[in-house]
């Protein structure tokens, strides 16, 4: 069914109450980015006055990665089957439940349990945001603009999160907790107001009960598996059994999605070449700034000795320049497509990262640090809504929802899974003393390890830059024989 407001989209006028949907979409977006990095700065204090130990506070930060990683799949079908306004309504009110619930506690298990919560709430509003913007503004320019704003503020959201948790952490940490909740109410109480109807999904041919069961357990089990690794061990039992159930329930779920009336996940989608390079991007674009910006952190504030204040301003160039950016890329898009942009956003971030290597115990911030925040901020403002374009372009409405879920699976997977590889490499680097230049030479080695996941990323994406442009979106959408029927009604 076709939105109210799409009509006045795809003929190019933007009234007042599509900006105010648009608002409405990018607030929700930012605070999920926002609440992914706000709360690292945090943990000192959350720790020191609840009394919890380093491995109970690594779940403050996983619990939200667990509930969003592990839930994005079925969060996307869901808007699809029921209602992508009713599914971002209900899930953006519990967000703000759960951020009230966070900032008021006294016990580390009941703040993890409001984190769980809040990236489960994440994990539905996400792809249903999304999916509202794909089925709202018509595909080519107009979607692509939209599509640039909102993408921009979720990397503004997420650059931010280390700036606004250093201001607010000198307070108290409860403030990083709260601040989300009034937002999230504002705009839900908007959104009861602007955001277009949507009807739930008629012809869906039945629900895919055992591949939201399977489907939803694989990833929930993966994000776990990849968090406690470091911890555990890498070649520990219990790693590598868990790895194997999941190898198990992934190979189950395909043939259960395969074999099924109205799957959760068309598989059909993954044949097109440029929904691939999207997925594995996101997941090396996404897995690659999270290593980075884990170590940096530890650089400034244990190295150098750093305030967390004084931290976050220091990858404030970045937001910006991601920020000012946002009403500008979807032009460039428009002009030079997806791959050339995610090509050139990879390679500022290779470039940035290894530039980043120079740095000693005694840096000097212009000539060593800003470069890569500047290379790093142009990269993000020109991959991100690159990704989120090439993924959902081409893409029936009736399933963006579901592209939308698997997109952003894959960022928060790529996340979990390359933090974790980086956490191990610099762990065991560490082992050759505990100096302050033994330290630095481990992460270090964990940049390295962060310049190749970038490197990587690019490699994935050069096979486009051989695609035409008109071919670069096309998806698999059809079968052959839903594509012969239209073809004959045309023809009747």
């Amino acid at each position: 069914m076709t939105s109210p407001l799409t009509t006045p989209a795809s003929e190019g006028r933007w009234t007042p109450r599509l900006w105010g949907t648009l608002l409405v979409l990018c607030a929700a977006m930012f605070l999920d980015a926002l609440d992914v990095s706000m709360v690292g700065v945090a943990l000192p204090s959350i720790g020191s006055e609840l009394d919890l130990s380093t491995s109970t506070l690594q779940w403050i930060v996983s619990g939200y990665i667990l509930g969003y990683g592990g839930l994005l799949l079925l969060g996307g079908r869901t808007a699809d089957l029921l209602g992508r306004r009713q599914v971002f309504l209900v899930a953006l009110g519990v967000f703000a439940l759960a951020s009230l619930l966070g900032g008021l506690v006294d016990s580390g298990p009941l703040l993890i349990a409001s984190r769980f919560i809040k990236g489960l709430s994440a994990a539905f509003t996400a792809p249903a945001g999304l999916s509202i913007i794909t089925t709202t503004f018509a595909e080519g320019p107009l979607r692509n603009r939209a599509l640039s704003i909102y993408t921009t503020c979720a990397a503004t959201g997420f650059s931010m999160g280390l700036v606004l948790s250093g201001l607010l952490t000198e307070a108290s940490w409860r403030l990083t907790m709260l601040l989300p909740a009034p937002i999230a109410l504002v705009a839900l109480f908007a959104g009861l107001k602007l955001l277009p109807r949507s009807e739930r999904e008629k012809d869906h041919n039945g629900y895919d009960i055992p591949g939201a069961i399977l489907g939803t357990a694989s990833m929930l089990l993966l994000v776990f598996t990849v968090v406690q690794a470091p911890e555990v061990g890498w070649a520990s039992a219990r790693t590598l059994l868990s790895f194997l159930a999941v190898a198990v329930l992934l190979t189950v779920f395909v043939r259960v999605e395969r074999r099924s009336a109205g799957p959760l996940i068309r598989l059909g989608v993954l044949r097109s070449g440029s929904q691939i390079r999207a997925q594995l991007g996101a997941m090396a674009f996404f897995g690659s700034y999270v290593g980075f910006q884990f170590l940096v952190t530890l650089y400034m504030q244990s190295l150098l000795g750093w305030s967390a204040l004084h931290t976050a301003l220091a990858f404030l160039p970045a937001g910006a320049l991601v920020a000012l950016s946002s009403t500008k890329v979807g032009a460039v898009v428009d002009r030079f497509g997806t791959p050339r942009l995610i090509a050139v956003g990879f390679a500022l971030m290779v470039v940035g990262y290894a530039l980043f290597l120079r740095v000693n115990l005694d840096p000097v911030y212009a000539a060593v640090i800003l470069p890569t925040m500047l290379l790093i901020g142009a990269a993000c403002a020109l991959i991100f809504p690159s990704l989120n374009i090439q993924a959902t372009n081409g893409v029936d409405d009736h399933e963006q929802g579901m592209v939308s879920g698997l997109l952003n699976t894959s960022v928060q997977v790529g996340g979990a899974l390359f933090l974790a590889v980086v956490t191990a490499v610099v762990t065991a680097d560490s082992s050759a003393g505990s100096s302050p230049q033994a330290v630095l030479d481990s992460y270090r080695t964990g940049l390295v390890v962060v310049t190749g996941i970038a490197l990587i990323g690019l490699l994935i994406t050069l096979p486009g830059l051989r695609t035409r442009r008109p071919q670069e979106s096309i998806v698999v959408t059809k079968s052959a024989r839903e594509a012969e029927k239209e073809r004959v009604a045309v023809r009747d």
